[in-house]
């Protein structure tokens, strides 16, 4: 089975995981804890995917220190409360497992740090089906989109897969932004947290994981 594209980049929270619940728990926690107002639930979701900082910094109009006072309690509660409140979106265990095992390198490109990237991957037993876990840096420093995009093709190729024709699936429009920034098309994740017009930009859309392999592996059958 042959496909148009030599590597694959996944999102993981709202595309490979469903992992709101968790995050709008502890984020509830953190604002209460430093003293911010809670804001709405449409707001907070929509703090789902893009880099954390962004959130407090931008979003929430907070100053430096209030944000890594902020981040500080968020971590602290997310790794012990709210990283493993989630679950797998159906079928995604079957796309990674026939995409890795028609040869096709993978890579995620997460906003989120690393260290509990790959902690959920590892719960939920996707990391022999991934090559490389590659998200935000653990203390921030990487964290935009493109910064993680770039950071995840450089480490591709440093294992010698060809990244001459990558794609990223996604479900916000910061993913499709920061795949853009090194021309790395899209395909978009319906079954995020992204609204419909978040997918302005991309080169196709999908309604279900499973709707992703006829896309990225024409002819695929999934695998069991």
């Amino acid at each position: 089975m042959t496909s148009p594209f030599s590597a694959i980049l996944f999102d993981l929270d709202g595309t490979i995981s469903d992992s709101a619940p968790g995050i709008l728990e502890s984020l509830t926690h953190t604002f209460r804890t430093v003293g911010v107002p809670v804001p709405d639930h449409d707001s907070l979701m929509s703090f789902v995917g893009p880099p954390i900082m962004d959130t407090f910094r931008i979003a929430m109009g907070m100053d430096d220190e209030l944000a890594d006072r902020t981040l500080a309690v968020y971590r602290e509660h997310y790794f012990s409360h709210g990283a493993l409140d989630s679950a797998m979106f159906p079928d995604i265990d079957v796309v990674l497992r026939t995409l890795h095992q028609a040869g096709l390198p993978i890579s995620t490109a997460t906003s989120k740090p690393e260290t509990p990237a790959t902690y959920i991957l590892e719960h939920y037993g996707l990391t022999g089906d991934i090559d490389i876990i590659t998200g935000a840096s653990d203390d921030e420093v990487r964290s935009s989109k493109a910064d993680v995009v770039e950071e995840a093709l450089r480490r591709l190729e440093a294992h010698g897969f060809d990244t001459s024709r990558p794609v990223l699936i996604g479900d916000r429009k910061h993913d499709v932004e920061g795949a853009t920034v090194h021309g790395v098309p899209v395909v978009f994740a319906e079954w995020g947290y992204g609204s419909p017009d978040e997918a302005e930009g991309t080169i196709a859309t999908a309604a279900t994981p499973l709707d992703l392999l006829p896309i990225l592996l024409p002819s695929a059958t999934p695998s069991a």
